[in-house]
């Protein structure tokens, strides 16, 4: 590509309001039952004999320069499908897709290589395929052997390699031909630890450059943390689109079993909260029989619940260990998390717990009684179980939403919701020694002075 050409591009991304559009996109497919069937339809297309799967459902998306798109969804929802007719892989059946700019994708591993050429000419064909001169590729080389960090094996056949090696050099040859559009279909899975964080590393550059950026992934924790929006995928259509935070909840819904019209989220607002009846000794607040544990503490007026109401969380508070309630926490210090739970109905087993995360819904702790490997029993309707949990939170100063809930496995031993009170308690905790991170690691320090030789 010329350096105009180059310039041109960009000056185009510049104004452009979108880098994606899609509208009323639609992707079908036959499905025979014979293929026999499938013959005669070829050879007479009077002779129709075919179901029709309809992968991609009238879906329309926007996407702005800059951002990072993580898409959720189950397997068979349509987000490969999705990827693959951006990327023109596959042809929509109708609808339209409208890109400004360059795109580079990974979406099945080894797709873009020859099997039988070596990494080093790989990476000249792919990057002739991508519009690139000679003089751009050698100029890029360097940088695509280093990414990749694959030895050796860049000079041997890309068949001898593992799905691992594959991944470091597809990743490094898409990355370093400087796309406006990077699509990444799942495949970041296959690569050590080390790998995937010199990819994301490269994400956050590339979100910085303005680049943009879509990915698909079933880790929660990737979106969480990379992404700057979510959109889900369920069945073709696209039932959600908006902030991260609000989509990994809503995701985490389906993954339980929840339908999406399931998920519709119920909102604790300011006006439900019990009124507060205290009076103070010098020790202890001493409660009216009448008031909650919860009405005590900073509750989120965005609260969201859900489950099948077989039982229900119906209180939860935050206590010191003489049964003070807090408002604060120190992660030096330890304090009981209670929960109140009433049944509905039998339950054999529930497993009650407890999760501390951080305001962008990032999970950073927590457990439950199947962790902590206690047996429940059976609780019958009309029943209450207390749960207490004690620990330390040896986390960083700052804010956190405590949530609590009940669960158990079914006699098809699948995890069913009972109920699940998320982002319960806004709560903020303190540190009185300065710390590095996330987490309190309680280090003790020894320096051993050797005296220099005269």
């Amino acid at each position: 590509m010329s350096k105009n050409s180059k310039k041109d591009i960009e000056e185009k991304m510049e104004n452009a309001e979108n880098v994606i559009e899609i509208r009323d996109l639609v992707k079908e497919y036959k499905m025979f039952h014979r293929k026999t069937d499938r013959l005669l339809e070829t050879i007479f297309p009077a002779y129709q004999k075919h179901d029709v799967f309809r992968a991609m459902d009238h879906l329309n998306l926007d996407l702005k320069k800059g951002e990072l798109l993580g898409i959720l969804g189950k397997n068979g929802a349509g987000k490969s499908t999705l990827l693959k007719m951006i990327t023109g892989v596959v042809s929509p059946t109708s609808g339209t897709i409208k890109v400004n700019g360059k795109i580079s994708s990974l979406l099945e591993l080894g797709a873009a290589f020859n099997q039988e050429l070596t990494g080093i000419e790989n990476i000249y064909q792919h990057g002739q395929v991508m519009g690139l001169t000679n003089e751009e590729i050698e100029e890029r080389k360097q940088d695509i052997i280093d990414f990749a960090d694959i030895g050796e094996h860049l000079y041997q056949p890309v068949k001898t390699y593992s799905s691992g090696m594959f991944a470091r050099l597809a990743f490094a040859c898409a990355i370093n031909v400087d796309p406006d559009i990077l699509i990444v279909d799942e495949v970041l899975s296959v690569g050590d630890m080390a790998f995937q964080l010199k990819c994301f590393k490269k994400f956050e550059q590339f979100k910085k450059r303005g680049k943009t950026i879509l990915f698909v992934t079933h880790s929660i924790n990737d979106v969480l943390r990379n992404c700057t929006r979510t959109i889900i995928i369920d069945s073709g259509k696209k039932i959600f689109d908006g902030s991260v935070k609000d989509g990994v909840e809503k995701y985490k819904k389906m993954i339980v079993g929840l339908s999406p019209q399931e998920t519709k989220e119920t909102v604790v607002s300011e006006e439900n909260k019990p009124e507060e009846n205290t009076t103070t000794t010098t020790n202890q607040t001493v409660l009216d029989p009448k008031d909650t544990w919860k009405s005590r503490f900073n509750e989120n007026p965005n609260l969201i619940t859900y489950g099948n109401k077989d039982a229900e969380v119906i209180d939860y508070g935050m206590f010191d260990l003489e049964d003070n309630f807090m408002t604060m926490i120190e992660n030096d210090k330890p304090i009981i998390l209670k929960s109140k739970v009433i049944f509905h109905k039998d339950v054999k087993d529930p497993i009650f717990t407890m999760t501390l995360k951080d305001f962008k819904g990032l999970e950073i702790c927590g457990t439950n009684t199947v962790i902590e490997k206690i047996i429940t029993g059976e609780f019958k309707k009309g029943d209450i179980a207390i749960t207490e949990f004690k620990q330390t939170f040896n986390v960083a100063p700052g804010k956190y939403t405590l949530s609590f809930s009940c669960t158990h496995f079914n006699n098809r031993g699948d995890l069913e919701v009972l109920d699940r009170k998320y982002d319960a308690i806004l709560v903020e905790v303190l540190s009185v020694k300065e710390m590095v991170g996330l987490l309190k690691i309680n280090s003790e320090v020894n320096v051993t002075k050797i005296p220099a030789k005269n």
